[in-house]
């Protein structure tokens, strides 16, 4: 059997997953090799939002596999546009791991005991808003890089604090670093937040063969239905829109969140349908439908376009 080519970003914690699915497919008898590749994310520094497009971290490497310069592409899910290409497919999402996003500061600050006014970064419209929501205090100020680049900046005391996914902290093992995980009714995760995505060809059955045994069935039935979601309210990967589903009791339940950009506004919508893991792909769809139609119906679309 040929080996695996695998597209990835050259940041650290690109590698660092892109070596785990590697490993995983080493451990099921298939051999691969790494394809690092440099994304427009990664040397466009400037604040990502409405005047740039979206996918500017996956672009180059989708365009890798379309190429023929890879067989396999690994992506941060949440990072992966929910606009589909007829050519490629999500073949695999693995277990997914830590969801939540942290508050990383020099003193291990909670939210409420952030001074008032505090300097935090973050490159998210979807983290900005939801901290203007609890804490209209504080100045959001943009921040791009690395994880390493922004913990630095931290450290010159360019930041009062950051936010980072815990997921990618975890996945570099810096265990040690001074943060607080933040609450789930104050800062709800992106669409596939702490997931990766596996993506492949449509034509490339050893390909889809191969990764689909690190597929994780209620991983991915989850970022179904938040990418769903996601992809019905038409809010790319630029509009303050959270979600979060979850596998529990034979349930599958989905919590969907809209907001303006200044966290001033807010809508709410959750709802759960029977999870049957043989049909898990239905189940999510339905459930993500009934979530976008709920919050649709509370004006959503509106309250995204404003904020374009």
């Amino acid at each position: 059997m040929k080996s695996l080519r695998i597209a990835t970003r050259k940041s650290p914690l690109a590698l660092w997953q892109a070596q785990y699915v590697a490993d995983r497919l080493h451990a099921e008898g298939i051999t691969t090799e790494l394809v690092p590749l440099v994304s427009g994310g990664d040397t466009d520094m400037r604040p990502i939002d409405g005047s740039r497009q979206i996918g500017v971290f996956t672009k180059r490497i989708q365009q890798a596999l379309l190429d023929d310069q890879a067989d396999v592409a690994v992506h941060s899910l949440k990072d992966l546009p929910t606009e589909v290409d007829p050519r490629l497919m999500v073949g695999a999402v693995p277990q997914r791991e830590a969801i939540d996003d942290a508050l990383v500061s020099e003193e291990t600050w909670t939210l409420d005991q952030l001074p008032e006014a505090s300097r935090v970064g973050t490159g998210s419209r979807r983290r900005a808003a939801q901290l203007l929501n609890r804490r209209p205090d504080l100045q959001i100020l943009p921040i791009r890089g690395n994880v390493q680049t922004r913990l630095a900046k931290l450290r010159d005391g360019d930041f009062d604090a950051i936010i980072l996914a815990e997921a990618g902290i975890v996945r570099l093992q810096m265990h040690e670093l001074r943060r607080v995980c933040l609450s789930r009714d104050v800062m709800l995760p992106a669409p596939g937040q702490g997931a990766l995505g596996i993506e492949v060809r449509t034509d490339d059955d050893h390909a889809i063969d191969a990764v689909s045994q690190l597929d994780h069935v209620p991983s991915h039935a989850a970022v179904l239905a938040e990418r769903r979601m996601l992809a019905a309210l038409h809010g790319g990967c630029l509009a303050p829109i959270a979600a979060l589903a979850e596998i529990s009791g034979g349930q599958i339940a989905l919590c969907g969140t809209v907001l303006s950009n200044d966290g001033r506004q807010r809508i709410d919508k959750q709802s759960s349908v029977a999870f049957d893991q043989p049909s898990w792909r239905s189940s999510a769809e339905a459930l993500a439908d009934q979530v976008s139609e709920g919050l649709l119906g509370e004006g959503a679309a509106e309250l995204i376009q404003q904020q374009r």
